[in-house]
């Protein structure tokens, strides 16, 4: 596998226990820094945002997420494309336009997992 190809991880499978928990093992954690290193990259990490900011099942039209960026649009394709591979979003081609949308859960088991757990009557 090229640096470039990002294996899809984490459909219809939970997510490892979160960071303070218990230790990772190698594969969640190599699981879990495939989608790391794809959100380590500020383009991805906005366009992530601009898609998930949508309303709860919201999608996005690629027409809509190019203009915000000073990327030509294969540039744009391209962190796009790594951001499916790493199970992160998901497209529908309908016509000449793709529409993207986060997948449903992914969010929310990155946040269990980066979440340490507080112990009860403890203030945040």
């Amino acid at each position: 596998m090229s640096k470039q190809e990002l294996e899809v991880i984490g459909r219809g499978v939970p997510c490892c226990p979160g960071l303070s928990a218990a230790p990772l093992d190698e594969d969640q954690a190599a699981d879990l820094a495939k989608v790391f290193k794809a959100l380590g990259d500020p383009v991805r990490l906005r366009l992530v945002s601009m898609i998930a900011s949508r309303e709860e099942g919201g999608e996005v039209c690629v027409c809509e997420l190019t203009p915000a960026f000073d990327l030509s649009q294969p540039t744009i394709s391209h962190h796009l494309k790594l951001l499916r591979q790493a199970g992160l979003i998901d497209c529908e081609r309908r016509g000449t336009w793709v529409y993207y949308r986060v997948l449903p859960g992914v969010l929310d088991r990155l946040a269990a997992f980066l979440t340490s757990a507080q112990p009860a009557g403890a203030d945040a």
